[in-house]
């Protein structure tokens, strides 16, 4: 007997098919996002209700005898899932600031954007994540928290590109799109769905900010920087000021931990520290680890020391003894936004202890912020403080900075080494899942580690890293850093005399290309790889992989020859699932040249080789090629094809499957029944960002609707299929497209 949850999905998954819309057309008219109908479609949330009242009005069904089944499915235990909250912790001795946060609550609720703007270490985070933790409650689809990097020492500012790749994916939606514009076009649309209250933290520019603003519904930013962002329109300034004498006084005598009655003396640390709470709290806290001192011994020693911010930084190290002070400066020439105690062990070499020890007195002078439990970050302002310092008193930071590229190195090759990969028979023993969150957790700070290599030299570091990243690369469909970190692989590679390592690099680069659409470069890359002596595995994947890209350039006779050459490969290297897929793929070319007879036979001479899931390529190829001669063994192929990839959660086979089994019913004589699965594939693939099966797949729905009657819809799909062509420079597909075009308007 099915579950309440399943029963509840069925219903919804009927509402869907009455809708006659994809999913992202289904959610914009129940004013839902696209990620949450995913999730209440698969049967991975219980939706609240709602939102199946939305979902029964955009159909114009009664929502009533859905409550029963509904309540059963809630009751069972599933619920929407917790609120998410990105956001660092509010700061317990957070002081004055009165006016300022009612402005910025005020211009939250009525404008939905905000710039809080103010110089360095004035408190312009501080006051934007307490109000982002005092509105939780009006934003409870989830609060997010976005470094931009606009002045991190060290590192450049975030690309607009990159920055909206994250705030996606933090949104659960995945594989975002491949330009700027539908990005922020996309952010848009979700954030206009939800509740989300966002801070974009330590901005650079306008031009930055710009494209990660939300448009309409009910979400909100708050953006902080150094500059003030006049150019944003529609999105009013609150400029901070550094605390007036009252409010500074307050919040010192909170850091500090005692009253502080001595006006005078108080009065010229407030001076010294010249009213920014960075400065105020470091004060405090040397002032509070020296109980046998007074505010006027504070006071003199911050006097005796050059320069606001040298006094009170450097009054704060004074309280630290040897180890601690070189930890610290250690710690500014550490890369990535933040670290973890295993970290800063290799940065520092000292042993756990002593490490710990060092870094709780770091956390208590305010010179460390511990973000979460064992996870700590540095201020950009005493960062670039340790960074300076680091500079001219520590003689072995360029050793230290590479034994923690060396750590991020070993813990990556370590996590990869337990992922399932087709590059190795069996993963080492160890729990994938938490491997793939070490990699979630740290991607930031391994990229910003692989920077730092490349700027160091360290071809080691650099060859090696991207590799091991591949399989959550790979999970991932690749992510903005991935082209730019393999050819600078690719390039370290070659220093060291590693030519069949580039090789393998330069095939992955050509991969990560063609996903992106961009199939000349991918093949420029490939040609390149195959000039590298790649060893025999690499060299199989190249001629397969080359063939992908000559086939969906139109050039079938090379595509043909190097599936070929890939099939004498894998042959060599004793490989039944490499010599099917060339089988498979050789029986697909073939078949669109035209050979139907041959590609048959190539399609069941690969099914006959494979296995399980690694069939699905075989019995796609079989099902469109018997389709016109034996109706019912090919819907039979492509059925067990589709089945294979539901077994086996293969999103991308399953749309596949889904499409050819529209081309299948079309050339059988059911072009309304192939509709509904042309329909479905594109259900399937709309979040996965797959340009070249999007190419494909308008092509053959275009021709299904053309059959079926539907003129109007086959042009406006052909037309999609002429200006995606156009932008990804596929000339082969826009006249392909083109020829289908002018087909439909004449039969008209």
């Amino acid at each position: 007997m099915s579950s309440p949850q399943e029963r509840l999905v069925a219903q919804l998954a009927q509402i869907k098919e009455l809708s006659g819309l994809s999913l992202r057309g289904l959610a914009r008219q129940a004013d839902l996002s696209s990620s949450s109908l995913s999730r209440y479609l698969s049967g991975r949330l219980v939706p609240p209700w709602e939102a199946v009242v939305a979902l029964c009005r955009a159909v114009s069904r009664d929502p009533r005898p859905l409550r029963p089944v509904w309540a059963e499915a809630a009751k069972a235990g599933a619920a929407p899932a917790p609120r998410r909250n990105d956001l660092p912790a509010d700061l317990f001795d957070f002081t004055g600031r009165e006016a300022e946060s009612a402005l910025v609550e005020e211009l939250l609720r009525s404008a939905g954007a905000v710039t809080v703007d103010g110089m360095a270490g004035v408190g312009k985070t501080s006051l934007a994540v307490h109000v982002a933790h005092r509105l939780a409650p009006a934003y409870p689809d989830g609060g997010l928290y976005l470094d931009l990097c606009g002045f991190t020492p060290g590192q450049e500012p975030l690309e607009p590109y990159a920055a909206l790749g994250r705030l996606l994916g933090a949104l659960d939606v995945p594989h975002p799109p491949a330009g700027t514009a539908e990005r922020a076009a996309l952010w848009r649309s979700e954030l206009s769905r939800r509740r989300v209250l966002v801070v974009l933290d330590n901005a650079v520019d306008a031009e930055q900010v710009r494209p990660l603003l939300p448009g309409a519904g009910k979400s909100a930013v708050v953006v902080t920087s150094r500059l003030r962002l006049v150019s944003l329109d529609g999105v009013p300034p609150v400029s901070l000021e550094p605390l007036t004498d009252d409010d500074a006084a307050r919040l010192f005598g909170r850091a500090a931990g005692l009253p502080t009655s001595e006006e005078e003396a108080v009065g010229q640390v407030l001076r010294q520290c010249g009213g920014l709470p960075l400065a105020l709290r470091m004060a405090g806290a040397r002032l509070r680890h020296r109980p046998g001192w007074t505010v006027a011994v504070l006071a003199e020693r911050l006097r005796a020391t050059p320069g606001r911010f040298d006094s009170v930084f450097g009054m704060s190290l004074q309280q630290l003894d040897t180890v601690q002070r070189r930890v610290f400066r250690l710690l500014g020439v550490l890369p990535g936004a933040d670290f973890d105690a295993a970290v800063a062990g290799a940065l520092t070499d000292l042993p756990a202890d002593r490490l710990d020890a060092a870094l709780e007195e770091l956390v208590d002078a305010h010179l460390v912020e511990e973000s979460s439990p064992g996870r700590y970050r540095m201020h950009d302002l005493i960062r670039q403080y340790a960074a300076d310092l680091a500079a001219d008193e520590e003689p072995q930071a360029e050793a230290a900075l590479r034994r923690v590229l060396g750590h991020y190195l070993a813990q990556a090759v370590a996590h990869d080494r337990t992922l399932p990969s087709p590059q190795r028979r069996q993963p080492a023993p160890g729990d994938p899942a938490k491997a793939m969150a070490w990699f979630d957790l740290e991607y930031v700070n391994l990229v910003a580690a692989f920077d730092a290599a490349a700027r160091l030299g360290l071809d080691e570091v650099v060859a090696e890293l991207p590799q091991a990243m591949r399989v959550w690369f790979f999970r991932h469909r690749g992510t903005d850093d991935q082209a730019r970190m393999l050819e600078a692989a690719a390039a370290a590679a070659a220093r060291l005399g590693r030519h069949r390592q580039r090789a393998s690099l330069l095939a992955e680069l050509g991969y990560a290309r063609a996903a992106a659409g961009r199939l000349t470069d991918a093949l420029a890359a490939y040609e390149l790889a195959e000039r590298s002596e790649p060893d025999d595995e690499t060299a199989a994947a190249l001629a397969l992989r080359t063939g992908f890209v000559r086939r969906d350039l139109g050039d079938l006779e090379a595509a043909r020859a190097y599936f070929r050459r890939a099939r004498e490969l894998f042959e060599r290297l004793d490989s039944r699932a490499g010599r099917s897929q060339a089988l498979a793929f050789d029986g697909w070319v073939t078949l669109h040249l035209g050979r139907r007879g041959e590609a048959v036979e190539l399609a069941r001479a690969s099914v006959a080789l494979a296995e399980g899931p690694a069939q699905i390529t075989g019995l796609v190829t079989l099902g469109v090629a018997l389709a016109p001669d034996d109706p019912a063994e090919s819907l039979r192929a492509l059925r067990d094809a589709l089945r294979l990839s539901e077994e086996n959660n293969l999103r991308h086979n399953q749309a596949w499957s889904h499409n050819y089994l529209g081309v299948a019913l079309r050339i059988t004589g059911a072009p309304e029944e192939a509709l509904e699965h042309h329909r479905r594939a594109f259900e399937l693939l709309e979040p996965l960002a797959e340009v070249q099966m999007e190419i494909d797949f308008l092509h053959t729905y275009a021709e299904t609707c053309r059959v079926a009657g539907r003129p109007d819809e086959a042009l406006a799909l052909l037309d999609r299929t002429i200006a995606l062509a156009r932008e990804l420079g596929r000339p082969y597909d826009e006249q392909r497209a083109r020829a289908a075009r002018e087909n439909v308007l004449a039969a008209r």
